[in-house]
């Protein structure tokens, strides 16, 4: 995969971290990592475990947090400074 062989472990890591996280959307971890929507999946799909990756894949599909476009507001509460993109 081309996309993530720019990537450290640690960068890994803080991907994996932030797909996690309900507020951070894929836009955010693009701009910081360089990595599309399509990227962190595969990205997660390959280094988690397939039931972890199953669950977070269902947390993740109905989410309107995740997508920037979809929000209801441009920042929500508890957003890191580095993922604001201005």
């Amino acid at each position: 995969m081309p996309d993530m062989i720019h990537l450290s472990e640690s960068d890994i890591g803080r991907v994996i971290e932030m797909a996690w996280e309900d507020r951070t959307p894929f836009e955010a971890i693009e701009t910081l990592y360089g990595l599309s929507e399509s990227g962190v999946i595969a990205l997660m799909r390959r280094t988690l475990k397939p039931r972890s990756f199953q669950l977070w894949r269902a947390r993740v599909s109905g989410r309107v947090t995740k997508h920037r476009a979809k929000r209801g507001f441009v920042y929500g509460r508890h957003v890191c400074p580095t993922q604001r993109t201005r």
